[in-house]
């Protein structure tokens, strides 16, 4: 991983053409697969990336033990909401991993799971964002004074080279945009990752930081660009300019409030 510390938005975004430029040049220069440029933010630099799950369990959780607890959950929510998801059966969702290339894994409950993920179950998928600029939106919007810096990451999964795999290591596997599922997957532009590792026999969900510390240099770049939060103001004017606020974000009535509130209270304090 790359960490950069940078003194304003400024010079964050000159950062950000310049990255931007490099995975250009990328595509022109190969013929092999080039993913796309994928953006999180985070409120407080000193914070790992860390998945709700992982904040919500405070340990690894095998595969499967997963899979059961959201089939269980399942026709309860069906009940509630009169939505129905096709999902295989905790026993044949067993024999379907046993038979999965880890470098080819997709999960048949994926829209299931993003749909949770987006309504606060503990999920394993770390969200991002293919704007930059909703990834920084979501690191200014509870920014405090009280935390020097925020943190905007920029990854790149495949970067012309391909990936190697090894089931002792922790790998990360990203899933993809194109599913139906909850309406704030397309506002905020998202797409997902998961990291796994083999435990003993089990496959078990696991830190994306370990994946991160690997040794490969060719897959997996990681950039962490360190923005004070003191740029905070500045930042979240500038994005509401383009509509870019919790509003357009959430699309929910307390959304709103949130943007009315941070228009007509920060927005217009003469200290701001």
């Amino acid at each position: 991983m790359q960490s950069v510390n940078v003194k304003s938005w400024e010079e964050f975004q000159q950062k950000l053409d310049e990255l931007v430029k490099d995975h250009s040049t990328r595509k022109k220069e190969t013929l092999r697969h080039i993913s796309d440029l994928l953006f999180r933010g985070q409120g407080d630099a000193s914070w790992q990336l860390t998945t709700t799950l992982e904040r919500y369990a405070e340990t690894t959780l095998d595969v499967n033990d997963y899979y059961r607890a959201i089939s269980a959950a399942k026709p309860q929510i069906e009940s509630y909401t009169d939505q129905r998801w096709e999902i295989i059966t905790p026993p044949d969702y067993a024999k379907f991993l046993e038979k999965q290339e880890l470098g080819l894994f997709k999960f048949p409950a994926y829209e299931f799971m993003v749909y949770l993920r987006h309504n606060g179950f503990p999920s394993p998928l770390l969200d991002w964002s293919r704007s930059p600029f909703v990834a920084a939106f979501f690191a200014f919007r509870h920014a405090s004074v009280s935390t020097p810096h925020v943190s905007i990451y920029a990854y790149l999964e495949y970067a012309g080279k391909g990936k190697s795999f090894s089931s002792a290591s922790p790998h990360i596997l990203s899933q993809g945009p194109y599913i139906r599922s909850h309406r704030r997957h397309y506002q905020q532009q998202c797409e997902y990752t998961i990291c796994l590792a083999k435990s003993g026999a089990e496959l078990v969900y696991t830190c994306h930081e370990k994946a991160f510390a690997s040794t490969y240099s060719d897959q997996d770049l990681l950039w962490k660009f360190n923005i004070p939060s003191s740029e905070k103001l500045k930042v979240l004017r500038t994005l509401d300019s383009y509509n870019l606020n919790s509003f357009s974000l959430f699309g929910s009535e307390e959304s709103l409030v949130e943007t009315l509130a941070v228009r007509e209270i920060l927005f217009r304090n003469k200290r701001s």
